[in-house]
């Protein structure tokens, strides 16, 4: 059925595609009216037609050249070259059956391609929503599939896909421009609401969910440039906005207090001017306007006296990139650096409550932490690759290299073991890493170095991660016991021990995740699991990372702010995160570990962070 409509196809300039009711979201008009349903983009006739016209490439055949012309068709299809050139799979079929409409075995290579051109495009279609590139391929496949066989129930499927894809994108862009602009959608409309339209139709979409948070964040920061100007009213009515946003937020609550802080400043500094204005001449009338200021701005039943005594620390407000935002940075000796994406700023209780299962000492106590500016972390942990182009221009020697041996697993004994010649460039069983597997065998003065070559090559601060900012990025949001929250792992979330894991000689975990399977019994190729909220990889599998902390037996005294807590000269440092081979125990999002600042093993890499 498919070549047949092909060939109909052929026959007639162009088929119009029948307009039909869209299955996604629609337009934002500017973000700033109410959301309303457009009419369908790539399968209507409503789409560019650079878009939606594909006309397959000239094709010169003649009766003797048929044989060939199949021998290529099969070819082009076989390594995936579907349609973009003449010498592809679907131009050559469709040249076949303008031929020769009868032509069963061209019909069945034509039904073929267009079952691969549409696995291709459900492929792209899983980035198409961030990604303008692959939305653009989205589209292009679609148009091929269309012409190809406009009456297919799976090509229908598709484009009603990519129509949502599409529209999904562009309710996102026009939200993003209005949230730049300043049009939040306190009242109705705007970004806030185009984001939600998003979550409508996709929830969990990463996009908009970090659309909903900046939308919050620069309601509170409206709410804070109110308060420096005295105008505490207005304040209130943007912190009662951003309270609406995502409800009960912690980020709104934080905020209250700033703005508090920020009144019990002006109220220490009224009462400062004023104090000194009593040992003037005169001076009483001033003091009294400063106090009547004072209670202007004060809350009903406000102590003054008493709080004119307590020190205000203002709070610094967010930095210059939007949250989610991924980026790389220029390399003097060229190239680019890592993929960074710009984790937001906000608070989170950090460690492990005092009943959760399997917690230690060392986890305790749970304690809050601010981070008053967002930062940049790594998408993924550093791979071979990248650690190669920093050996290979620096001549530096790891440890490992130094030393000669490092930790693998044996497969063997189902044991990790010291083995001779294992160093970087090895993976976790001592055999030659790929480029794009998560460096191993590294120390982390080894990791380290990399970070300060990194920040010599970019001239930005890069650095290992501090121990509050590995697990904040790692919770994403929540405060379950693991990164993806309580019980068992979703599918395909990490690069976790398995119950149906299997080792190459069909060897088994002792203790894992009962009915979880991953495909990987070591390490996995970095990005290949999905990424939690904050658009991030791998943390909570595949590898445990190095940070940048100091051993501490508990977190009393702990820096508040985020920052890393070491101490020059310690020999021990901090492991965070679960690795390819760590129970469920240490897989939790609290989990910590003590290691030697010289260890190296298949099971520990690194990331790099940098300030905003």
């Amino acid at each position: 059925m498919r070549a047949i409509l092909a060939v109909m196809l052929l026959t007639l300039p162009w088929l119009a595609a029948c307009s039909r009711d869209a299955a996604g979201p629609g337009d934002a008009k500017g973000a700033t009216d109410a959301v309303r349903m457009p009419s369908v983009t790539v399968s209507g006739d409503d789409s560019s037609v650079e878009e939606l016209n594909w006309r397959p490439p000239a094709v010169a055949l003649a009766p003797e050249g048929v044989a060939d012309a199949h021998r290529r068709a099969a070819t082009a299809l076989s390594d995936g070259r579907l349609f973009d050139t003449a010498d592809d799979a679907i131009p050559l079929y469709l040249a076949l059956l303008r031929l020769d409409p009868a032509d069963a075995r061209a019909r069945r290579g034509l039904d073929r391609s267009l079952d691969r051109l549409l696995e291709q495009g459900r492929q792209t279609l899983r980035h198409a929503e961030d990604r303008t590139e692959s939305l653009r391929r989205a589209r292009q496949i679609a148009a091929v599939a269309r012409t190809v066989a406009p009456g297919d129930t799976a090509v229908a499927t598709y484009l009603a896909r990519v129509d949502e894809a599409d529209q999904l994108t562009r309710l996102n862009v026009a939200s993003e421009r209005a949230l730049r602009e300043g049009r939040l959608g306190e009242a109705g409309g705007g970004a806030l609401a185009g984001f939600r339209e998003v979550l409508k139709w996709k929830p969990g979409q990463p996009r908009a969910l970090q659309g909903v948070a900046a939308v919050e964040s620069a309601m509170i920061r409206r709410a804070e440039e109110a308060a420096h100007g005295s105008d505490f009213a207005t304040a209130r009515r943007w912190l009662d906005h951003a309270a609406q946003v995502r409800q009960d937020a912690q980020t709104v609550a934080d905020a209250r207090v700033r703005v508090e802080a920020i009144r019990l400043a002006r109220i220490v500094e009224l009462r400062d001017a004023g104090v000194r204005d009593l040992v003037t001449p005169l001076g009483l009338k001033d003091a009294r306007i400063k106090l009547a200021e004072v209670l202007r701005i004060a809350e009903p039943g406000n102590r003054v006296a008493a709080d004119f005594r307590q020190r205000i620390d203002l709070a610094t407000h967010y930095g210059l990139f939007r949250p989610g935002q991924a980026f790389t940075d220029a390399l003097h000796n060229g190239g680019r650096g890592p993929e960074m994406v710009v984790v937001p700023h906000g608070g989170f209780l950090m460690g492990a409550g005092d009943d959760e299962v399997d917690a230690a000492d060392a986890e305790k106590p749970a304690h809050y932490v601010r981070f008053d500016r967002g930062f940049a972390m790594a998408r993924h942990p550093v791979t071979v690759g990248e650690f190669r182009r920093f050996v290979e221009a620096t001549q530096y020697r790891p440890r490992a290299t130094r030393r000669g041996h490092s930790i693998v697993y044996d497969e063997r004994s189902g044991n990790f073991v010291r083995r001779s010649g294992v160093d970087w460039r090895s993976d976790y069983a001592g055999q030659p890493a790929s480029d794009d597997m998560p460096v191993l065998h590294v120390s982390v003065y080894d990791a380290e170095a990399y970070a300060e070559w990194l920040a010599g090559q970019t001239g930005h601060g890069y650095r290992l991660p501090s121990e509050a900012e590995y697990e904040y990025a790692l919770r994403a949001g929540q405060q379950g016991r693991y990164a993806w929250g309580n019980g068992q792992p979703p599918r395909g979330v990490a690069n976790l021990t398995g119950g149906n894991d299997r080792s190459p000689s069909g060897r088994t975990w002792n203790n894992a995740f009962v009915g979880y399977g991953d495909g990987y019994w070591g390490p996995a190729p970095v990005g290949r699991f999905r990424a939690n909220a904050f658009g991030l990889k791998d943390l909570d599998g595949n590898t445990s990372e190095w940070v940048g902390d100091c051993w501490h037996a508990s977190y009393r005294r702990a820096p508040a702010d985020g920052a890393a807590w070491f101490n020059p000269g310690c020999r021990s440092r901090v492991v965070r995160g679960g690795s390819w081979a760590s129970s469920p125990a240490q897989a939790r999002a609290a989990w910590r570990s003590s290691s030697d600042s010289d260890m190296t093993n298949a099971r520990v890499g690194f990331r790099v962070v940098r300030g905003i």
